[in-house]
């Protein structure tokens, strides 16, 4: 995947609602386990970890607030 392809990726994650990347992340996940090519089950799995990393970012913010609001 090109460069392009994954600043998109980056842009796409900082604006989407996290039920549309869960959702994304359902299918990429039953992708990942049709696809027998190395390089590309690895890209997934890299798409795979930024989307965690995106999702757990956010679940850290909303806490933060929480506690702020206390």
């Amino acid at each position: 995947m090109n460069h392009d392809f994954w600043k998109t990726l980056h842009g796409w994650l900082n604006v989407a609602h996290s039920d549309d990347i869960q959702a994304k992340k359902r299918l990429l996940l039953d992708l990942h386990g049709q696809i027998s090519d190395r390089g590309l089950r690895s890209d997934i799995q890299r798409i795979l970890r930024l989307m965690d990393r995106e999702l757990l970012a956010r679940a850290e913010w909303a806490m933060y607030c929480v506690m702020q609001l206390r």
